[in-house]
């Protein structure tokens, strides 16, 4: 029992993800290093958007198309998951969350004047409150939110052969290029104008 649970101490202790000298390097071709390329960029596009969001719309999408092969109900039905996810990405934008004296995590929505505390009864004091009013800022985030969105949805090859079952070389290009271009303008921009707040479903920070 104890070598089993030195063992197991020992595997904890690995890196998730470790180098492997004994596995050659992978060769790999344009395309392939293209695809890898986009599987990293919407890793890190997805860090931008609330998680639950993200992770039902990959959820129902393959669900809701057909896994691709749509006809009109298909169509409605996946035009109606792409609005609510886009919805609720710039929604969330506008939440906030904050600790108590105890330190229970609550959670409100910005407002003109403060934070609309949703889940207690709690009130911030007046000058604390002023520090979560909505900014013009916050609906630039959300806008950004939006737009990484529909670059996520663009990724999907679900949605894509849903509404573009068969695109012409120049159509595919854009398909391929567009959702590339809104990562790295909305990244730049995420890193240049970051935001201040933590929404629900958004990576909270340490302190």
């Amino acid at each position: 029992m104890e070598s089993h649970s030195n063992i197991n101490d020992e595997e904890q202790k690995l890196p998730l993800l470790h180098d492997n000298k004994e596995v050659p390097e992978a060769e790999r071709s344009t395309v392939q290093r293209a695809i890898s390329q986009t599987f990293q960029s919407t890793a890190h596009l997805a860090n931008l958007l609330p998680t639950g969001t993200v992770l039902s719309f990959q959820l129902l999408s393959p669900i809701f198309t057909n896994q691709g092969n749509c006809d009109s109900v298909s169509k409605f039905m996946t035009c109606t998951l792409l609005s609510l996810s886009a919805f609720s990405c710039f929604l969330l934008c506008f939440t906030d969350t904050f600790r108590d004296s105890k330190g229970n995590l609550c959670h409100g929505f910005a407002t003109f004047k403060g934070l609309w505390v949703i889940d207690g009864s709690t009130t911030l004091p007046p000058e604390l409150n002023a520090k979560y009013r909505l900014k013009f800022i916050d609906v630039v985030h959300a806008v950004m939110s939006v737009l990484v969105f529909a670059a996520i949805a663009l990724f999907d090859q679900n949605v894509v052969n849903c509404f573009f079952p068969s695109p012409s070389d120049e159509a595919q290009e854009i398909l391929t290029a567009l959702p590339v271009g809104i990562g790295a303008l909305c990244s730049m921009l995420f890193v240049a104008f970051p935001t201040q707040r933590h929404g629900i479903g958004f990576p909270l920070s340490t302190t």
